[in-house]
């Protein structure tokens, strides 16, 4: 057997036949780029969001004023700002400098599978990585400044140590997962959500692995991961060593979640709203803003993920029925116990997806792992056959991204595309730079933002220094006025600003349902 202690992220599974080191080496290079590709290139071809805008105005007061305290009646944790600040500080306030460090979480989503090849098998690794590389869920999310990306990267980080501390012992594994938990935590409010069900599937995993054994039909050749020495990994008969263990593992849980809620100890009253955020998130989840039927999630895979979704179906299934590999049975408990969860909570928007994507993506690479097996011991063609059916999943889930990040982004017939900016918005901000620059005040341009709403746009704007977001008509005399196209606050702002205006541009839809105007004194435009 295989010493623990000499446990490697790319060590092979047992039953790797010889060269597929050499085919590991370039099929984990390759999914590696293809997902860096899908997220990095034409990082600022989609418009802002509305929440990354918000997200966008919190990192702006970080980076010019050095201040960012924690709400938890409205937005999420101090992750996503802190780790963006790197970025904003070298490059600038700019859409390329911040959504890359959702990207390269994405990115790293991806390798963290790979280091799971000890668990899912070479080509199980592969094809988890592979699918979640180009699901077009994952790449949509990756591609947005918004928490999720990091939230899910987070929780993944926590498996990841935890099985690199189950093989090897090592107190270092057991620190970076709670490292892992503490970001995850510091991310967002539904970290509490991941830790339920991530403990149960480790429950269901490990309990009906030891059921398994007394059932006739599970095909049980080996058990990678239930050998004598788990119970070593707990040091329950070494009190001391325990304490300090896992206490060690708690001290550095609180840490970071203290030294970032607490804006690294400029705001010690983030530390109480952190708890209290827990309070305010279950109202919200329950509430109707952005309520939908359980079955939404699953409608929406089937629009958009749908060979991720049978595949993951399929290898939960095998696990269950082989009953020969724990980590895969938790795979699919992590998977479809995440997709349970957030189909019972009314709250449901389509970045929350990426929770069950990436686990579904482990479940699946198990199930292509285990058919090739079987295919293997039953000719070579049905070897091919496997090989077709994880081509077409990928083929197709890629095309799918290509089309929905690179040409649809802004198309809200597509589920991922939810309440997002139209790319109309780029015409709008040309056309200020135009006023702006006829007028020859440049940053220094006056702009009224009348319309009640308004983001992103507060992004957008964040180079100019005296914009005003008033949200409603009246007599302003700055030189450029944004209003709102829905009457009666059209007209209330035509008749306010007089003949001092005229409208510049068509109707500018901002999302659907809010079309903007804009109006430019008349002394500019005649410049």
């Amino acid at each position: 057997m295989r010493d623990p202690r000499a446990f490697r992220w790319d060590a092979p599974d047992s039953d790797a036949p010889a060269g597929s080191s050499r085919v590991w080496t370039f099929g984990s290079g390759a999914v590696i780029f293809l997902a860096a590709v899908l997220r990095l290139v034409a990082l600022a071809l989609k418009p802002m969001h509305h929440d990354e805008g918000v997200n966008g105005f919190f990192l702006t007061n970080l980076v010019r004023h050095g201040r960012y305290v924690y709400d938890p009646t409205n937005y999420h944790g101090p992750t996503l700002y802190y780790f963006a600040l790197p970025t904003a500080w070298l490059f600038g306030l700019n859409e390329e400098a911040v959504r890359i460090v959702p990207a390269l979480c994405g990115v790293a989503t991806v390798v963290l599978v790979l280091c799971l090849r000890r668990h899912l098998g070479t080509l199980g690794a592969l094809a988890a990585a592979a699918l979640v590389a180009v699901s077009p869920g994952a790449v949509y999310q990756s591609r947005y400044f918004i928490h999720e990306s990091l939230f899910v990267l987070f929780a993944l980080g926590i498996v990841v140590a935890a099985v690199w501390y189950y093989d090897t012992g090592r107190a270092r594994y057991l620190m970076l997962a709670a490292a892992s938990a503490a970001l995850m935590f510091a991310t967002k409010e539904t970290a509490i959500i991941t830790a339920v069900v991530l403990l149960l599937a480790w429950g269901v995993a490990w309990g009906y692995m030891r059921l398994a054994g007394s059932l006739s039909w599970a095909e049980r050749r080996r058990d990678d991961d239930a050998g004598d020495g788990a119970a070593s990994r707990i040091p329950l008969d070494d009190p001391a060593r325990f304490v300090i263990l896992f206490g060690g593992a708690v001290i550095v849980f609180l840490v970071i979640n203290i030294l970032l809620y607490s804006s690294l100890f400029k705001n010690p009253k983030g530390i109480t709203d952190a708890v209290a955020a827990l309070q305010v998130w279950t109202k919200t989840g329950v509430s109707e803003f952005h309520a939908k039927p359980f079955h939404t999630y699953l409608k929406w895979s089937g629009q958009e993920e749908l060979p991720l979704f049978l595949l993951a179906v399929c290898g939960s299934a095998a696990a269950l029925y082989r009953a020969r590999n724990r980590f895969a049975v938790f795979a699919g408990a992590w998977a479809f116990g995440t997709l349970a969860a957030y189909s019972l909570v009314p709250y449901k928007t389509p970045w929350l997806m990426l929770n069950f994507t990436v686990p579904m993506a482990l479940a699946a690479g198990y199930g292509i792992s285990e058919l090739d097996a079987w295919a293997a011991r039953s000719g070579f063609k049905r070897k091919a056959a496997v090989g077709a059916v994880l081509g077409f999943a990928l083929l197709v889930a890629l095309v799918q991204a290509v089309i929905l990040n690179f040409r649809e982004y802004d198309n809200d017939r597509y589920p991922y595309v939810y309440s997002h900016t139209k790319r109309d918005i780029f015409p709008l901000l040309e056309e200020i730079e135009r006023a702006a620059e006829r007028a020859g005040t440049g940053e220094d341009t006056h702009i009224a933002v009348a319309a009640p709403e308004y983001w992103p746009l507060p992004w957008y704007l964040n180079h100019y220094r005296n914009v005003g977001f008033h949200g409603r008509p009246g007599a302003y005399t700055d030189t450029v006025v944004i209003g709102s196209a829905k009457e009666p606050e059209a007209t209330q702002l035509r008749a306010q600003l007089g003949p001092a205006y005229r409208r510049a541009g068509a109707v500018y839809t901002l999302r659907p349902g809010v079309d903007l105007v804009l109006y430019v004194r008349n002394d500019v435009r005649g410049r």
